[in-house]
This record gives C-alpha cells, structure tokens and sequence, in this order.
C-alpha cells in the first residue's frame, strides 16, 4: 500500500459512526474561533523559525488554513505581504484584523486548499499549520503547498491526530476506541513517495485549551454529538480529568 492511501485510510479511521452523527443535536465539526485568535506577542516556534529563515526581507507569507493567522504575524515587519486562506470567514475576519492591527499588507481567500489553489498567489514561504489531519486527499494538498511556495514550504501538525486528546472522552460517553494513526512520520513517508526531501523536528508546545468552563463544556458536548442533558456529567469529566498545558508538535519543512 502507498503512504498516500495508507494516510487517507488511517484518517477516515477517525470518522465518527453515522449512528452517533445521526442522532447530534448539532454538526461536530467545529473549531471555536476563540482557540485561534493570536496574542500581541507571539512566541516564535520551531515551525515559526524555519519560516522565518527562508523569508526575505519584505517578503510574502501563505498561511493555508490560517485562523487568525499565527503563523504568518508570528515574522514581524519581516513578511511584507501576509495572505491567508481559509473556509470560515470569521477566520478571514480575525487576520484580516491582525494584519491591519500590525500594519502589515494583505489579502485573504475564502474556501478549502487545493479546491482554490489556481485563485491564490505564490508566495516566497508558504505555511500550513494543525490542517493535514483534516486532508485524507494529501497529494494534490501537499503539491499546491509546494508550487506556490518559492523558497520553502512548513507544516506544523501534532505528533498524534488532534482529536486525540477527546480519546478517554469518546469512551466514556460512547465507549468507542478511537485510532492512534497517522503520525507526522507517516506524512514524511508521503512526502519520500513524491520526491520531496523533507525535514521532520519533533518538539513540545503550549496547548492553547478554552478557560472559560461553561464553554468547554458547550465545546465538547458538540464535539461529542451529546445533548444538553449531558452537561453536568461533562463539566463533572473536564474538572475529573483537565486537560493537559503541553502537546507534543512536529515541523516538516521542505525547500524548493
């Protein structure tokens, strides 16, 4: 089996049952815009770095998958054009926001990576930060990245699939085991497959979580597909088992 459809098949593996998706108050598929909003003074990372090295002075940064764009305002005045790609507007909203707060220029495109990828300017560093867990098609994903990117392409993604961390939660509420693959070695595998000579550093990060309770409470009863009945024995889970300040990253960085 190639890396690519081992990838797709180890993240369809984390789909939730139809069964438990049928009965959902509400879509599960969710991400607060309040864990992407970013602070005046970010802290540069590894991801951060190897970005920063390969930006040019007054350079261009691509951030697919952008949030409020910590990944691109992460390089200061260096990035003289900042460009963000995301499918929630409110996204596109809080860079936009960012940018103008830095007075830093930019232009922002609305929809999903590679569907939009003919629309969107080159960049000299592209970066795509926690979304490859989201692309079961990583291909046409990771080939975009590259012919956009005119020095060097970063991905950051955590050491285990995202979803990871509601593991003891999807078994409690539904005792359901949950998946443990793909890894970032399993993307580095992908990469091998398409002629690209990648670099893996594994390193540990802060985990930004929601502090206020009530809605980490509303957050993982979306999550998982539970009605508002279940909130006291959430708040009761969430305060028995808090979530953990640390998650283990990876940074994959290749140059063109």
């Amino acid at each position: 089996m190639s890396a690519a459809k081992r990838w797709k098949e180890d993240l369809q593996a984390w789909g939730i049952p139809q069964e438990i998706i049928d009965q959902a108050p509400e879509s599960p598929w969710i991400h607060p815009p309040v864990l992407f909003q970013i602070p005046n003074q970010i802290e540069l990372t590894p991801s951060h770095q190897k970005a920063f090295e390969a930006l040019p002075v007054d350079g261009s940064i691509l951030d697919i998958g952008c949030g409020g764009g910590i990944a691109a305002f992460a390089m200061g005045t260096k990035a003289g054009k900042v460009i963000g790609v995301d499918h929630q507007p409110e996204m596109l909203e809080m860079f936009t926001e960012n940018a103008n707060a830095r007075h830093i220029k930019s232009r922002i495109h609305d929809g999903f990576w590679p569907a939009i990828a003919e629309s969107v300017e080159s960049a000299d560093v592209v970066v795509s930060h926690h979304v490859v867990y989201n692309v079961p098609e990583i291909v046409p994903f990771i080939e975009a990245l590259t012919t956009h990117a005119r020095n060097r392409v970063v991905i950051e993604m955590p050491q285990q699939h995202p979803r990871a961390s509601s593991n003891s939660a999807w078994k409690y509420f539904w005792d359901l085991d949950r998946p443990t693959a793909p890894t970032p070695s399993d993307l580095v595998d992908v990469l091998k497959e398409l002629g690209i000579d990648a670099h893996l550093l594994l390193w540990e990060g802060k985990l930004p979580v929601e502090q206020d309770l009530d809605e980490a409470v509303r957050f993982m009863r979306i999550r998982m597909c539970l009605p508002a009945s279940k909130d006291d024995e959430i708040r009761k889970f969430l305060l028995d088992n808090p979530p953990s300040e640390n998650r283990p990253l990876a940074t994959i960085w290749w140059d063109l």
